[in-house]
């Protein structure tokens, strides 16, 4: 089927939205591409990794991280946060969004980044590390009612950093906003 990951190229933006459009459907998609293509013009969102995912030079599936900080923190710890991922609906159930998550976490990983952060559903993300942050000290930037404290999670990519720091974790300017953490 010839199916590649790669960094996104800003030449590549006009198709990733058109995918992000088709994953969330037009009453959320606008609203999530609006947010993606914000957060790649925030220089709080940086640095930042932009993967995207083709068939036959056809994007069909993005994920972006984007920088993130632990408020109060005793010590720095590089992080990031998965934001958003989305596999064109032709593509999704193909382990897609899985090969760009593992992608994303490798580079994040050999870049140095020691925790990622993602607000998202317990058990898809959980096959890929991702387990409860708050239960490891880690607030989410605005409050998750109890019923979905779950869906806020942690990976640590160096061992030991969790043990280390805890706190309010910080987005990017464009994502620390109430609307992006309500249901």
């Amino acid at each position: 089927m010839g199916l590649g990951v790669r960094e996104a190229l800003e030449s590549d933006w006009p198709a990733i939205a058109e995918v992000i459009l088709a994953a969330f459907g037009r009453e959320e998609g606008p609203e999530i591409a609006g947010l993606a293509a914000e957060l790649l013009q925030d220089p709080t969102a940086h640095p930042s990794l932009a993967l995207v995912a083709t068939a036959n030079g056809r994007a069909v599936g993005y994920l972006l991280f984007t920088s993130t900080r632990i408020k109060d923190a005793q010590q720095a710890a590089p992080s990031a946060i998965l934001a958003p991922l989305a596999v064109h609906p032709d593509y999704q159930g193909q382990g897609l969004g899985g090969r760009l998550i593992e992608e994303g976490l490798g580079q994040l990983r050999a870049s140095g980044v020691d925790l990622v952060f993602v607000l998202g559903h317990p058990g898809y993300y959980s096959k890929f590390g991702f387990s409860p942050a708050g239960a490891r000290g880690f607030e989410a930037p605005y409050r998750i009612p109890p019923e979905n404290a779950d869906a806020w999670m942690v990976q640590e990519l160096r061992p030991g950093a969790m043990g280390r720091i805890s706190g309010q974790v910080v987005c990017a300017d464009a994502l620390n906003a109430p609307e992006h953490w309500q249901e």
